[in-house]
């Protein structure tokens, strides 16, 4: 397989579109392990930007980057710069938790806490601080995530007996209730049905007029229905027997779908790995 392909050419976004996150040359190491190598990124703000590629890429580890999750793990390392709001968030002056509050992560897995569907939404409003009134702010996330009518009359009920669509909804819910300017999204449709998933994604779409989202998908279909932008991370072999994750291309989703510049881009899109 060939080399990486030099990513400082494949991250740029016209001059006109103000930047929530940037990447510059980012690699992260898993011990000695070099798990994704020099990713530049520019992800615009109020568009969903979804990162595809095959499984052992990266796509997960770059989207933890970029709300310190990854610092969670004792082994990471991170190297390179991540930018948010133009201030790069290794700082020394960046509060992880306070960046985590404003950049919002949804799971692969629905993950209720064990409370009540009123509860799992004030959890994290609490714990900042919120001095607003919480019965609005409940009605409000729930609206915001398509989920108020399905559940107003049972708010003190637990989250944890809703169906996997309503209870994904609700961790969408409960991260936009702490008021975040970006949502992670790490495979949430994976393990949904297809309604549920339409319903995500039709949220998705009305999310991005508030928030900047970032979805890793392994739906190839699903990144070309919801993303304005989308990022092709392929993987090499290394000498230590694993894989070294890269980004192969980025650009609008239109393109990268229907006339890529990458030759693995368009092997991947048109089905011929992954």
């Amino acid at each position: 397989m060939a080399s990486p392909t030099p990513s400082s050419s494949i991250s740029a976004v016209a001059e006109s579109k103000s930047i929530a996150l940037k990447a510059e040359k980012v690699s992260v190491y898993y011990g000695s392990n070099l798990a994704v190598k020099d990713v530049y990124l520019d992800i615009p703000e109020h568009e969903i930007v979804a990162f595809i590629g095959p499984s052992g890429c990266g796509k997960s580890t770059i989207l933890r980057c970029f709300n310190r999750m990854n610092d969670l793990i004792p082994i990471a390392k991170v190297e390179g710069r991540i930018l948010f709001d133009g201030e790069e968030i290794s700082g020394k002056r960046v509060d992880p938790v306070e960046l985590r509050r404003r950049v919002g992560m949804v799971f692969q897995k629905p993950n209720p806490f064990p409370k009540s569907i009123y509860d799992n939404i004030t959890f994290g409003a609490k714990i900042n601080g919120y001095q607003g009134d919480y019965d609005e702010l409940v009605e409000r996330s729930l609206r915001g995530a398509a989920l108020w009518d399905e559940v107003k009359d049972k708010l003190k009920e637990s989250g944890l007996g809703l169906s996997g669509g309503q209870q994904q909804r609700l961790c969408i819910a409960r991260a936009i209730a702490i008021e975040p300017e970006v949502i992670l999204m790490d495979e949430p449709c994976s393990a949904l049905d297809p309604i549920s998933t339409i319903k995500v994604e039709e949220l998705m779409h009305d999310l991005k007029s508030k928030y900047t989202i970032v979805i890793v998908t392994h739906n190839m279909q699903q990144a070309s229905r919801v993303s304005d932008r989308t990022a092709f991370f392929n993987a090499i072999a290394t000498d230590k027997g694993g894989k070294m994750g890269y980004l192969v291309e980025y650009d609008k989703t239109e393109a990268i779908f229907s006339n890529p510049k990458e030759e693995y881009t368009r092997d991947y899109v048109s089905g011929r790995f992954g």
